[in-house]
């Protein structure tokens, strides 16, 4: 009788196998608006808005007041793959500051700048013009007259609390605009603010691109 019952938990925990094989992975790549945030409740704007697909997570976060990529997925594997911190998944930023960005500035960025939870540099820093084809912001941010803005693209390969706007601001240039474009391979090309593209297929296939939309 025993045997039996083992035998018939066996075959359940096999076939229970099986449907978690055959289940696509899905990635959602998301182009955030500011003023929502990367959670499905709350009564703050939130994502349950814009995203319907059943069993998908967050793999990160991304602030209320900043904008662009969040990623999405069903697959807890990928969303570790993803977020954590130990992969050092590389997370590139446009970041609008109020000031002129300097040589001296993104060095200083680049080399690492103190902050309260340590040491944090950037994996890149440089100074750019306005990315093309971004979207107006809502509302929109408030620039004084008498100070010029400059745009920086920075990337990080970690993830601290609000660490962007941390570090332009230990460099004397407040965070004004921020707009996360890519995470590892994964870009908001072609994807409008506000809109998603998904992805469906292995693990393998998604991360190594072999699936793209």
């Amino acid at each position: 009788m025993a045997g039996d019952l083992a035998a018939v938990k066996a075959k359940t925990e096999h076939r229970a196998s099986n449907k978690m094989a055959e289940r696509p992975t899905v990635l959602i790549l998301l182009n955030k608006p500011f003023g929502m945030v990367s959670q499905f409740s709350g009564d703050d704007r939130n994502l349950s808005e814009i995203i319907q697909t059943p069993g998908v997570y967050p793999a990160g976060r991304l602030d209320k007041d900043s904008e662009g990529l969040l990623l999405l997925t069903n697959n807890g594997k990928l969303q570790h793959r993803i977020s954590a911190p130990k992969q050092k998944m590389q997370k590139s930023y446009w970041v609008q500051v109020e000031g002129k960005a300097t040589e001296e500035a993104l060095r200083a960025l680049t080399q690492g700048v103190t902050l309260k939870d340590g040491t944090a540099a950037a994996v890149r820093a440089c100074a750019i013009e306005e990315p093309n084809d971004l979207w107006p912001r809502v509302p929109p941010i408030r620039e004084r007259k008498s100070i010029p803005t400059s745009w920086i693209d920075l990337t990080l390969s970690e993830g601290r609390n609000r660490q962007v706007r941390r570090m332009t601001a230990a460099v004397d240039l407040p965070t004004l605009r921020l707009v996360r474009h890519r995470i590892g391979k994964w870009s908001i090309d072609n994807i409008s603010s506000g809109k998603f593209q998904t992805i469906e297929g292995t693990f393998t296939e998604i991360v190594t691109g072999k699936r793209q939309f």
